[in-house]
Formats: structure tokens, sequence, C-alpha cells
């Protein structure tokens, strides 16, 4: 593989051949190219961008840039990815009832980056909790409670990290095919045998636009199939915070609740995309499976799979039945309808940088965060509300920055006479 030629063949939008892309994708690992020949790659791609075949390559090179798991367990290995929004503790419900109802889900995830929360900075703002983990550690993890949440090892995928360092600093971060190798070669890395993709949008969404999000959801199953890795995606509606908190400990707060009462949107997610999953991997039927993650989920099994795997990851082991006194929330004050009527519509994105501006979020990677601040009791689209009813309560410790959250909860929260007509939470569903 020539680079010079493939940059040439790329600039003049000719096809790239997949064995040259494969070739330049395991090389991003290495010293062998230069920051500028991947800098002219990554521009290339997104002014130009690639075919099926090219696609797939640069993410199995991606993905066999570093280590690669392979799994031998008596079960599905299956795992689940969000392009990310607010108020989305989804993997923390989803993976424990997956490993209740028999699979297993070896999930590497991420951390917040912007105004959408991540999966990791959740689940260590419970004290104790570890995510950085050694291979073996991880592996013992997944075999023994079923499902483990951790963050990747320098390991996995290397060519990944090295490409998106040039995205950031070259403005090609937003480029479909990009994203789409990037958020595969990670997830394949794991070794699982079935993926299901939630792709978010709607304003509390990394992308608001339902076109972009898609075409990203079909560019990733086509790309993840490709691949061999059997996928399905929905897109879902994110006009509102899926749980009804957005931040860090007061999503695990949420999530607690949300397993005890059963009930909403974000449980009626988890058994969605759970069944989806099991279905795809298995070839069942989604109902039968549905109905299987939802037993797991009454009987008690899917949270205490939870409390074994926050227990095994170094959080408390009577978590679970204590978790009310381990939760640390920042003061509360409270946000109240100015009149009385529907709640139209919330500005998810709004509500997401505020939690960022509070310190609970990130602008760059290195930031660290305040896991006590958020929001909590937020209400939902089309809920009927009384003059002075609580819309929303704000968790943080300086005075100031909570009357200045008030005013920004407040025009994020609208307010008015018409009842919204609902919106469906799966918008569309995305198959081979």
């Amino acid at each position: 593989m020539n680079v010079r030629d493939l940059l040439e063949r790329l600039r003049n939008g000719a096809g790239l051949p997949a064995d040259d892309v494969r070739a330049f994708a395991l090389g991003l690992a290495e010293t062998s190219i230069t920051d500028a020949q991947v800098g002219a790659f990554a521009m290339g791609v997104c002014l130009n961008g690639l075919s099926l075949d090219a696609q797939v390559a640069l993410t199995e090179g991606m993905r066999d840039s570093g280590q690669t798991l392979q799994w031998d367990l008596p079960g599905p290995v299956v795992d689940k990815h969000s392009t990310g929004g607010v108020g989305d503790a989804v993997s923390l419900m989803l993976a424990p009832l997956l490993a209740a109802s028999g699979a297993y889900v070896p999930m590497i995830s991420g951390r917040g980056l912007g105004h959408t929360g991540g999966t990791l900075d959740k689940l260590e703002a419970i004290p104790g909790v570890k995510t950085q983990l050694s291979e073996a550690s991880f592996r013992r993890i997944v075999g023994n409670v079923g499902c483990a949440i951790v963050a990747a090892t320098p390991e996995i995928a290397p060519a990944d990290k090295r490409l998106y360092a040039v995205r950031d600093v070259t403005g090609t971060v937003r480029s479909q095919d990009l994203i789409t190798a990037s958020i595969l070669s990670k997830k394949l890395a794991a070794g699982v045998g079935a993926l299901v993709l939630d792709v978010k949008t709607g304003s509390g969404a990394v992308m608001t636009d339902p076109a972009q999000a898609q075409a990203l959801a079909q560019a990733l199953v086509r790309t993840a199939n490709g691949a061999g890795c059997p996928t399905v995606a929905l897109v879902t509606d994110m006009g509102q915070p899926l749980l009804p908190a957005i931040g860090n400990a007061v999503e695990i707060a949420a999530l607690m609740e949300a397993f005890e009462t059963q009930s909403g949107r974000f449980v009626d997610l988890v058994l969605t995309l759970g069944s989806v999953v099991l279905a795809t991997h298995q070839g069942t039927n989604e109902a039968a499976e549905r109905a299987r993650l939802h037993a797991a989920l009454a009987s008690g099994d899917g949270v205490a799979c939870f409390g074994k795997m926050v227990a095994m990851q170094g959080g408390p082991a009577n978590f679970v039945d204590r978790w009310r006194d381990y939760i640390d929330l920042a003061s509360a004050t409270e946000v109240h309808a100015k009149q009385s009527g529907y709640v139209t519509s919330i500005d998810g994105t709004a509500l997401g940088q505020l939690v960022v501006t509070l310190g609970g979020g990130r602008t760059v990677e290195t930031d660290k965060i305040d896991h006590s601040v958020g929001l909590s009791n937020i209400a939902a689209v089309g809920q009927a509300v009384q003059k002075g009813e609580v819309l929303a309560v704000v968790h943080c410790n300086d005075e100031r920055q909570a009357a200045m959250a008030q005013n920004v909860v407040a025009r994020s929260i609208v307010v008015s006479a018409q009842k919204p007509d609902p919106v469906p939470l799966v918008l569309e569903r995305i198959t081979p």
C-alpha cells in the first residue's frame, strides 16, 4: 500500500481498494504514516466519502489495529451502543437485565463530552466504582455476573484514538464515515456476536436532525453487518430527557427509582433494545425475548445483577438495598411553573449544557467533573402542570449558579395551554 497513491485516489474521488484502506487503518497505530497523511486522509473522506467496501475495510482495520477479545461463554455475547442524549442511562439497566436473562454483555463505554453525559461518569458517581480495569478483571466480572461496563484500554482500537486526535484539530470530526468507523471499531473489538444501536435524534441528542440520524443509522448497520456482526439500529426520540434527570448522581438515583417502578419511557426503551439484540443474535421472537427481560426486571434478578456488577467493580456490596445512603446530591433548588398548562417542549441541549456549566460535564477530555450536580424531577412533555408546581430541581451548592440555573431551566421547559401530540419513542427501525 502506497500512502501517497491512496491519498491521490481519495482526492480525485476514485474508488479505494479495500485492502489498501485496511492497510492504512492498521498503519494508523504505527509511526509509518505521518500526521499530515492522517489529516489528508480524514479531510478526503470528509469531502468525498467512502464506498461500503472501503468503509468496512477501514472499520475492520481500525478494529484489528490493537487487541480484539474472544469469548467462550455459555450464552449469547451481545452489546448496545447509543449515539448520545440527555438523561440516557439505558446501558446501566439494559446490561444487567440481559445478564439476568442468560446473555453476556462485555460493554466498553465512554465518558461524557459536551452536553450529553457519559455512562462511565454516571457509574463512577457510585462510591468506589472503578471503570479502568485490566482485561483479566473485565473477563472475570463478565464471566461471574454476566456484564461489566468499563473504559477501553489503550490496546483496544489504538488506530481510532490517533485518527480522532487528528480529526479534532482538522475540523473533520463530523464525517459520517469516520464516525461510523470510530464507533464500530471499538464495539467490534469487544468480540460481540450481535449489536443493537440506539441512534437518537431531537432536542437533547447529539444529532438533532432526524435525516442525519437516519443516515448515520443506515451507515452503521451496513458497515457492522458487512464486518460480520449482526446489527439492527433504532432511531429514537430525544425530544425530552429519557430519565427525568440530567447529571451523574441524579441519573443513578433516577435509574434506581426506575428499577423500582418498572415503568415509563426509559424502561420501555430498555426492554425494546434488549429484545431486539437478543432476537437478532438468536433468530428468536422479539415479543418472547421482551417477556423474558420483563420477567427479570419484575423478579428483581435484573437489579440484583446490577448490584453484583457494582460490587465487583469496587462499589458497595449493599448498594441496591441502601442506594439512597450512597448517592451524594448537591443542594436542591426548585424551579416552579409560572403558569398552568401543559409542558409543550423541552430544550434538552440547553439543559445538558447547563449541567456542564454547573460542573457536571466536560468541555475538554481533561476536565474534572462534580458528580453531585445536575437536574432532577424534570417534568415530562405532555404533562399537565399547575402554576407554582415544580418543573425541575436544580442540584448545585453555589447560590449564584443555582439562581442562574433556575432561569435557564424556566426558559428551557415551555408550558402552554395546548397539549402537544405524543411522539413515538421509536421513530424508525433500520435493518440490513
